[in-house]
């Protein structure tokens, strides 16, 4: 008699390599349907973001597509997560729902409610890895809690074993004598309708196949000088798999076992700085999964508890004026326009100008960090909740292993620092362009001749500064003196 079907949930997790899950379905010898339920009445922060649909869409297309190769089909449907894949259990007669363990809160109590519905229903609930790599509950610092300090954190992974990834089943797809019935992808509500989403196809190839070439490129040469070039934003210095991660397209096992077996001549791992630096960065991923995991409020609320009582600027007339001009990239300084307009146009902004960009807005104009992680979780096409969490946090001053809140970036000094001839802010800011590298993150400084040699004019083709530089960092400075009074 043959073997019951099983269903395979699918969320992050749209790849067919490197899936335990997905591999524990074809063990067990029926067929495996592949599921993906798009809940449109989700809020939570789980919820995707308009960007973020767009990636989605395109990464479920080009999965339906691999699985048809394989004479097999994604089935996609919409409403409850629990209550459609319990439907699809009585209509495919599956006995096993299997799927990827998440770590964010809104979707583990999607996972919980379903074990216990399927429980109801007699029917084999399981979660496996392969988001991490590591469960957090199996990462404790000595005391046996969580780690909330990086270095510590980092240091004690590199001295577990990273399993390697999970190969991919050959052969046809396992297919049931009838697949149920799925919606159209167009059917699904996740295209936007924004204008922006037309110029990320320029910019990216989402799904599986997209990710492994992404992957091959960084590996065949920009990882070598990783460690001198990331923090450049002119520069194609950085690895630009963050949207793949966070999708599952590529895992982080796949990704050090590709380093690994890029230092096996050498015999020394990771080979070089620029190794080091980079295998860091995905130690910086899973720290950030490891804190939600563990401190599951810190997507709404800081982790020290003392920032409750930050006195953010409101949001009045003058708050939301301000929210909207650093939205569109209308501060008036530079570096942090050129970024908001990256962000906008590609869904993507270089890391060290999210970290400028991120400064401006809770220090510069004390706007609350949450302000700026619903912005980023819209407009970011690798809107991860954790690593936003961790990087706004990081900023505010208010997290684990954050940034003093007196660390108070000079988005001027950034600018000149990393992006000294302006190759950046002339790309994304082009009223700007005909400046001379000297005045380009500084237009005020610029002499009246300067300027209209240039084309611009300051308060009509560019703005004003929103804030003074040296006054806003004092009434930040005075604001955190008023948290520290308070205890």
């Amino acid at each position: 008699m043959p073997a019951s079907p099983t269903l395979l949930w699918l969320r992050c997790d749209l790849r067919l390599s490197d899936h335990p899950a997905l591999a524990a379905a074809w063990a067990r010898g029926g067929p495996v349907i592949p599921v993906y339920v798009h809940d449109a009445d989700d809020v939570s922060s789980s919820a995707p973001g308009a960007a973020s649909r767009w990636w989605l869409h395109h990464s479920l297309a080009v999965l339906d597509k691999s699985l048809r190769a394989r004479r097999g089909r994604l089935t996609l449907a919409t409403g409850s997560v629990v209550e459609t894949l319990a439907n699809l259990v009585r209509t495919t007669g599956a006995t096993a729902v299997y799927w990827q363990r998440s770590h964010e809160p809104a979707a583990r109590a999607i996972e919980s409610a379903l074990s216990q519905r399927l429980g109801e229903l007699g029917v084999e609930a399981r979660a496996f890895p392969g988001a991490l790599l590591f469960d957090p509950e199996t990462v404790r610092n000595r005391q046996g809690g969580p780690f909330q300090v990086f270095t510590p954190f980092w240091r004690h992974l590199q001295t577990l074993e990273v399993a390697p990834p999970v190969a991919m089943p050959g052969g046809d797809w396992p297919a049931p004598s009838r697949w149920p019935a799925s919606l159209a992808l167009d059917a699904l509500p996740l295209l936007p309708s924004r204008p922006w989403a037309d110029g990320f196809s320029s910019e990216w190839e989402p799904g599986e196949a997209g990710a492994q070439r992404r992957l091959e490129r960084f590996l065949d040469g920009p990882v070598d000088d990783y460690a001198a070039r990331r923090d450049f934003p002119a520069e194609p210095g950085t690895s630009r798999l963050s949207p793949h991660l966070h999708f599952g397209e590529v895992t982080p096992r796949q990704i050090w076992a590709a380093l690994r077996a890029r230092a096996a001549e050498s015999g020394v791992f990771p080979s070089g700085a620029g190794e080091q630096t980079f295998l860091r960065e995905v130690g910086w991923r899973e720290f950030a999964a490891h804190l939600l995991h563990h401190f599951p409020h810190t997507s709404e609320r800081p982790l020290r508890a003392a920032w409750e009582r930050f006195p953010w600027r409101p949001l009045d007339a003058e708050g939301r004026a301000w929210l909207r001009a650093w939205q569109r990239g209308q501060t008036g300084y530079p570096i942090v326009d050129a970024g908001m307009r990256e962000l906008w146009a590609t869904g993507w902004m270089h890391n060290r100008v999210r970290m400028v960009v991120a400064s401006f807005l809770v220090k510069h104009l004390r706007l609350s960090w949450t302000h700026g992680a619903a912005w980023f979780t819209d407009t970011l096409v690798d809107a991860d909740l954790a690593s936003n969490t961790l990087g706004w946090q990081w900023s505010a001053g208010c997290g684990a292993d954050a940034a003093p809140y007196f660390r108070i970036f000079n988005p001027v000094a950034q600018g000149t620092r990393f992006d000294a001839e302006g190759a950046y802010v002339r790309r994304w800011v082009p009223e700007l362009a005909r400046l001379p590298a000297r005045h380009v993150h500084a237009p005020g400084q610029a002499t009246p001749e300067v300027l209209s040699r240039a084309g611009v004019t300051l308060g009509k083709t560019y703005p004003f500064p929103l804030v003074e530089h040296a006054a806003a960092r004092a009434a930040a400075l005075t604001a955190y003196r008023q948290l520290s009074a308070g205890g």
